[in-house]
């Protein structure tokens, strides 16, 4: 069973910042695309940031601007930094190991979520 530990959620006030951090096993990272996703309450689960095994980045309209991607490959950790949080950002962030670019699939690994709520 692949575990991807997800870290760094929590309630921030609008135009905040947070940190998201999910650790994958070694032969997990070196060889998958990582992402994020997110789903809110009420809604369909919605794409966020990808980051490919070289490092190339994509990220959704909505956050570009205000999210970053990254990863450190020493650490086998991918980070979601979040600035200018608004009170839509709240959702339950997931992150996911995938073969495939930009789109989820039936062999990806998914992480237990991390709630993120933006609210004063």
């Amino acid at each position: 069973q692949v575990q991807l530990v997800e870290s760094g959620g929590g309630l921030v006030q609008p135009g905040g910042s947070l940190r998201l951090s999910c650790a994958a096993p070694e032969d997990i990272f070196s060889r998958y695309n990582m992402a994020w996703y997110r789903q809110a309450p009420g809604k369909q689960r919605e794409y966020v940031a990808s980051i490919s095994t070289g490092g190339s980045t994509n990220r959704a309209r909505s956050v570009l601007g205000r999210f970053t991607i990254s990863r450190d490959n020493a650490k086998n950790t991918v980070y979601l930094q979040m600035n200018s949080l608004k009170p839509e950002d709240t959702a339950v962030y997931y992150c996911v190991a995938s073969v495939l670019w930009l789109t989820a699939g039936p062999n990806d690994y998914w992480g237990q979520g991390t709630q993120v709520t933006v609210s004063s």
